[in-house]
């Protein structure tokens, strides 16, 4: 591969990791999505931060379940409704403005519809049979 375009994917692997990890904290950033974009650039790109991103606790926690196996467990589920619904709270009661508080709200329902009703719920033994799959290969 030409050293150009590979450079270009490697920069756009680390934009899409740090704003994914960003997403952990940020409700409106979306974390497995970008994760998976650094994910197939990193492979495109350079096998080494390939290798490094897999191996992180934040691929492990967000991306792998969903890679694996189709859906996303309960648990992690719950943990980033939590989180993003205490940050949305912080930021409505520190930001008194309707305006934020509709886009706040907008927010959380585009979370509960992605949660609930897009993203697969698995269980952790569906996630342990496609880890063991992967690994029997």
């Amino acid at each position: 591969m030409n050293r150009l375009p590979r450079l270009l994917m490697l920069a756009g692997a680390w934009i899409a990791c740090v704003i994914g990890c960003i997403g952990v904290f940020v409700p409106v950033l979306p974390t497995t999505p970008l994760l998976l974009l650094a994910t197939f650039l990193f492979a495109r790109s350079s096998p080494r931060c390939h290798a490094w991103i897999v191996s992180t606790k934040v691929y492990r926690t967000y991306v792998a379940a969903f890679k694996e196996a189709g859906g996303i467990p309960a648990a992690t589920k719950v943990r980033i409704l939590t989180v993003s619904f205490v940050l949305m709270g912080a930021s409505a009661f520190f930001v008194r403005k309707p305006a934020v508080w509709i886009v706040l709200g907008c927010v959380a329902l585009f979370l509960l519809y992605l949660m609930l009703v897009r993203i697969p719920t698995i269980s952790l033994e569906n996630v342990r049979a496609a880890r063991k799959a992967d690994e029997a290969e």
